[in-house]
């Protein structure tokens, strides 16, 4: 299972939008958009997981595609740097 990021999304998307746009290639097995707090409000991000090849190929298919009027940013998860656990 592998974890991919996706960014520059437009602040009216919805998860049932970006499932079916993922769905595409393959199954989705979890889906979370980041949304804020008091406007319920895309902020522009969220994570996805699908299996490894599927995710390899929603990468390669879909990071740069116009999506919403914004052109998307889909890679594979990197942990930040500098966060530790307690």
């Amino acid at each position: 299972m592998k974890k991919l990021f996706i960014g520059n999304l437009s602040a009216n998307t919805s998860e049932p939008e970006l499932e079916a746009l993922f769905s595409e290639f393959g199954k989705v097995r979890s889906l979370k958009l980041i949304t804020d707090v008091f406007s319920g409000q895309c902020k522009g991000f969220g994570f996805i997981e699908m299996e490894g090849h599927e995710a390899r190929a929603a990468i390669s298919g879909l990071d740069g595609k116009d999506f919403n009027g914004k052109p998307l940013r889909v890679g594979f998860e990197t942990p930040k740097a500098g966060r530790r656990s307690r």
